[in-house]
């Protein structure tokens, strides 16, 4: 069976720097709060071109943090409006109403899969203080226009970056476009840690320092607390584990083009629509690979005889999901024909070449 992500393989690659680091952890006594972690922050900061960068627990706490951040910081508050993709992953609409804001759906471009910008400007309001886009399946959504609405209206561009670290427009990376980027380094991200992690990247000094005191139980200096805080750290293993793996993110997303240019181009079968492939490949970093068929199901199913595990990203867009019935009643015709047809193939650094002309032929043979 071809895994759909050999996270034991991808990790193998860096077995013996990954292991010393381990090692020095558990032997130093620091497992919190550490040079470790202040490493990782310095050098994941470097590496996107950002002013600061924090660790936190994971990819939502990241989002959460950020607009929780906006709040006590008086740009925004409870029953505010933030516009954001119809398709995306749940986590996006949760860090939204866990701060007591309106997610405003956008319907998606259909051959990008990632927010239409020429839809976004119709959904503002007076309400709207944010727009999140999120940079789906590895691929940034950027533009000049995206900024001049955003200025234009006075709202905060913050960056959904769980599936693109990487990725450049017009050379600046993902997580430095926005006012503000959350990140996730669940394991099977391009750039995963052994358990949850996340980070925020941004240039705003005044927010990177109000969302490192709310992810310390609201303080900045020991038992004075300035706002009703959570606990959300990043910890001495997984920022010495991603400090380590952050080395060879170039090569992570690479072979992952490579791969993804031979799927586009030897994938041939009049069933399957492929994902498109952007003029300027750095824009994509293939964090999956999509397609699209009719007849999804038949074929994941097909897929499955022929040794081959696949995943559906995702099954149910979020105003269907029994959370939010609120939004149950909302229709996005474009949204909710990508859910029911998207396959997500294997696609990572590790997969063999027999391994990806078996993909190949599979899907061409379905």
């Amino acid at each position: 069976m071809i895994k759909f992500l050999d996270l034991q393989k991808v990790n193998l690659q860096y077995q013996e720097e990954i292991e010393n680091k381990l090692v020095s952890v558990f032997r130093s006594g620091w497992y919190l709060q550490g040079s470790e972690l202040k490493n990782f922050e310095t050098n994941l900061a470097s590496y996107i071109g950002s002013e600061y960068a924090l660790g936190v627990a994971n990819g939502l706490d990241a989002l959460r943090l950020i607009f929780r951040a906006y709040i006590e910081l008086g740009f925004m508050k409870a029953g505010d409006e933030v516009l954001v993709p119809a398709n995306t992953y749940i986590a996006s609409v949760l860090a939204l109403s866990d701060n007591g804001l309106v997610p405003v759906f956008v319907e998606p471009d259909a051959n990008t899969y990632n927010i239409d910008i020429a839809k976004i400007e119709e959904k503002i309001s007076p309400k709207t203080k944010a727009i999140l886009i999120v940079h789906l399946q590895g691929r940034i959504v950027f533009s000049e226009e995206l900024k001049n609405i955003a200025k234009k209206h006075n709202l905060k561009i913050v960056e959904d970056n769980a599936q693109a670290i990487g990725a450049e427009w017009n050379g600046i990376k993902s997580g430095n476009l926005g006012d503000a980027s959350g990140f996730s380094f669940y394991p099977g991200k391009n750039l995963g840690a052994l358990g949850d992690a996340g980070a925020v990247t941004t240039n705003d000094k005044e927010v990177f320092e109000a969302i490192r005191a709310i992810a310390n139980y609201g303080s900045n200096q020991k038992y004075v607390n300035i706002y009703k805080g959570l606990n959300s750290r990043l910890d001495e293993i997984q920022a010495a584990v991603l400090d380590v793996k952050l080395k060879y993110i170039g090569h992570e997303n690479g072979t992952r083009r490579e791969i993804a240019k031979r799927f586009i181009s030897e994938i041939n079968n009049p069933k399957v629509i492929l994902p498109e492939n952007p003029a300027d490949e750095n824009e994509h970093v293939w964090h999956v690979f999509v397609i699209r068929t009719e007849k999804r199901d038949e074929l994941q199913a097909y897929l499955t005889e022929k040794g081959i595990s696949t995943i559906i990203h995702y099954p149910i867009p979020p105003h269907k999901q029994e959370a939010y019935k609120e939004y149950n009643d909302l229709t996005f015709p474009i949204t909710e024909k990508m859910h029911e047809e998207v396959l997500s193939l294997p696609i990572s650094s590790v997969l063999e070449e027999e391994e990806i002309q078996a993909i190949i032929d599979a899907v061409n043979g379905f």
